[in-house]
């Protein structure tokens, strides 16, 4: 598929790149107050206060759409305040009903009535999200108090490079009704036409163009139902950070749930109310790396807090959570951390993340179910609430998402801390809808101990930046992981990708490349770690999704990068830093010259030298006779066949 035509504005800012699967993607927000509001750990507290509390959950669903409207401005024009006006309606169809309604066809008119009268409710044409979470100024401060930096710079950097970011993705676009091979050949079911006759359009094209009205005939069965992914973040994470992988999943025919929590481990989230509440600052929660000085004989000082904290809540109908930094101990997430990871704090964070991730799949449930008008209704992310859209959810025909979603066998996805998160996932005995996890460079060290009773016990990919497979604690970490998923009879891999860190399955590797490079030295090419990540867990799941979802992989690239891995294929060690900077970046032999004639074109740039099919380690892969196995249990395969075509 070709790529998308960039917009006059994606030549000056720092922009992500176009998804290339056969489906343009979606995304809508949602927030939606827990069922049982309590606290996390109240062992763990702040100032007197509970540090971890589930008030809410938020996340971002990125999923595949039927064709889509783009618009190049902001993606409802409106600014941090939400308080700019929606989209007319598309006034030419309601007029192409009126026309109709006089010739007298009143099959055709009540087919097209219906179909504008759903029309008017969507606004139209569908836009791009902004990258950067709202409200967008805010947002950066949170990154800079994360990392411990001036917010001035910070923010003036970030508002030139990629404030005005935008997803290649459309907010509140309809789901697709159509199977990937329909969508390429045009033919199927339950997908918008577009016009164009002009400007190439389509969505390829970056062109504004309108949806046409949805016709009776295209709702039957024949709809798919899709694989869900739910996607936890690492720290400083969001629900946007990882668009690139997210969307570039869901425009393979996945269905992506990115949870941003408000376990302390973003950089900044905002907390939605129905009532009055006052942020974690006027709380007296400190983000600091320890107690303030003289904590207890400031009584002066305590009681200025109390009265900010009781004047806030009166006027805030919503709080913030900043980045949480264990008390004492900062640099907890650093391999030569003297007190290595706060497992109290961590451990307390995992168990908020799983609730949330409950919570989460509580809100598929009832959208599967029909319910979506409820969820709607509860939503706290609509116009004049703090980081939403005014758009909201207009637009979205849940009927559409009524039983489309496959929830039988949701894959847990998570990057760094996320990782961590999966793994605990994978173990825990209540969330049996996961049958599978992949993990994307976890953060070993923070992940707890395996128990006889908790347990790894269903498929896993591991797939690693080479960063952090130079730091020993971590790469045990993971590869006890994935001896726990072997030794309990089910298939597991532990992969590298090569000249990559840990940042370059973010959205920071491909938005900030020269940076990655400069600083990190980063050696893969930024996209490439993106398709390599996506690439390897879409073999992965042609293994370990259900019979029913294996159509869809007939439109997953398959480069064999599973198949084509040797555990015992030599590890070379060129790129391995010295000890200060292990799991932080990598060393480049000959570095200046290297970029001297790269430079000038004298040579090939960074990385290149590694060629296709040696751009990954495999630490651990399951042997032929292990998958075939599996596939058996699973009825994916008859005794009598082969796993022909399998990446074995």
């Amino acid at each position: 598929m070709p790529k998308p035509h960039k917009p006059f504005r994606d030549h000056f800012l720092h922009t992500l790149p176009s998804y290339t699967g056969p489906y343009p993607v979606g995304f809508l927000e949602l927030e939606l107050p827990a069922r049982d509001p309590r606290p996390l750990a109240p062992h763990i507290k702040r100032n007197g206060e509970y540090a971890l509390t589930l008030d809410t959950v938020l996340f971002a669903v990125y999923y595949p759409a039927a064709a889509a409207a783009i618009d190049d401005d902001d993606d409802d024009n409106n600014t941090d305040t939400d308080t700019d006006t929606k989209p007319p309606p598309d006034t030419t169809t309601v007029k192409q009903v009126e026309a109709s309604s006089r010739n007298g066809n009143r099959n055709t008119n009540k087919r097209r009535a219906a179909a504008a009268s759903k029309h008017k409710k969507s606004p139209l044409p569908l836009h791009r999200v902004p990258w950067l979470p709202r409200p967008r100024g805010s947002t950066c401060k949170g990154y800079a108090k994360f990392f411990n930096v001036p917010h001035l710079p910070v923010t003036a950097y970030m508002a030139v490079t990629s404030m005005f970011t935008k997803l290649p993705a459309y907010r509140n676009a309809r789901l697709s009704g159509r199977w990937p091979g329909e969508v390429c050949t045009g033919t199927g079911t339950g997908t918008a036409s577009t016009n164009t006759s002009t400007s190439g359009g389509g969505h390829e094209s970056g062109e504004t163009l309108v949806e046409e009205p949805k016709e009776e005939e295209e709702e039957d069965h024949h709809k798919p139902q899709f694989p869900v992914v739910m996607f936890s973040h690492g720290l400083g994470g969001s629900r946007t950070l990882y668009s690139a992988i997210c969307g570039e999943l869901a425009s393979f025919g996945l269905v992506v749930v990115a949870v941003e929590h408000r376990d302390g481990s973003g950089a900044r989230t905002f907390v939605n109310k129905a009532g009055k509440a006052q942020d974690l600052e006027s709380q007296g929660v400190h983000k600091t790396a320890g107690p303030p000085d003289n904590e207890t004989k400031e009584p002066e000082r305590q009681q200025q807090q109390q009265q900010q904290q009781q004047k806030n809540a009166e006027t805030k109908p919503y709080y913030k959570i900043d980045y949480l930094f264990p008390k004492g101990n900062a640099q907890d997430t650093s391999p030569h951390s003297p007190d290595g990871v706060d497992k109290e704090l961590r451990g307390a964070q995992i168990e908020m993340r799983l609730a949330e991730i409950e919570e989460a799949f509580y809100v598929l449930g009832l959208i599967n179910s029909g319910k979506g008008e409820t969820v709607n209704r509860d939503n706290l992310r609509k116009g004049g609430n703090v980081g939403s859209s005014s758009v909201g959810l207009d637009g979205i025909d849940w009927q559409d998402w009524a039983g489309r979603l496959d929830l039988e066998s949701v894959t847990m996805m998570g990057h760094s801390f996320g990782g961590a998160t999966t793994v605990q996932a994978l173990r825990s005995d209540k969330l049996t809808w996961i049958t599978q996890g992949i993990l994307l460079d976890p953060w070993g060290p923070a992940t707890p101990e395996c128990t006889e009773q908790k347990s790894v016990h269903k498929p896993v990919l591991s797939v690693g930046s080479e960063a952090f497979m130079h730091w020993a604690e971590n790469f045990d970490c993971v590869e006890q992981v994935c001896r726990e998923a072997r030794e309990a009879g089910t298939l597991s891999w532990m992969t590298t990708i090569r000249g990559s860190t840990h940042l370059s399955q973010t959205d920071f590797g491909v938005l900030y490349p020269n940076w990655m490079s400069l600083l990190m030295k980063t050696i893969v090419d930024p996209e490439r770690a993106i398709y390599l990540t996506v690439s390897s867990a879409l073999e992965f799941l042609k293994l370990t999704l259900p019979r029913t979802q294996t159509r869809f992989a007939e439109a997953w690239a398959d480069e064999r990068l599973l198949g084509n891995t040797d555990s015992e294929t030599k590890v070379v060690s060129d790129h391995r830093p010295d000890d200060k900077w292990v799991a932080a970046r990598l060393k480049i032999p000959n570095e200046f010259s290297m970029r001297l004639r790269s430079m000038f074109g004298w040579n090939a740039v960074l990385g290149d030298n590694q060629g296709a099919g040696n751009e990954i380690w495999c630490h651990q892969s399951p042997d032929r006779n292990s998958v075939e196995g599996y596939l058996r249990r699973k009825g994916r395969l008859s005794a009598s066949s082969s796993p022909e075509g399998t990446i074995v």
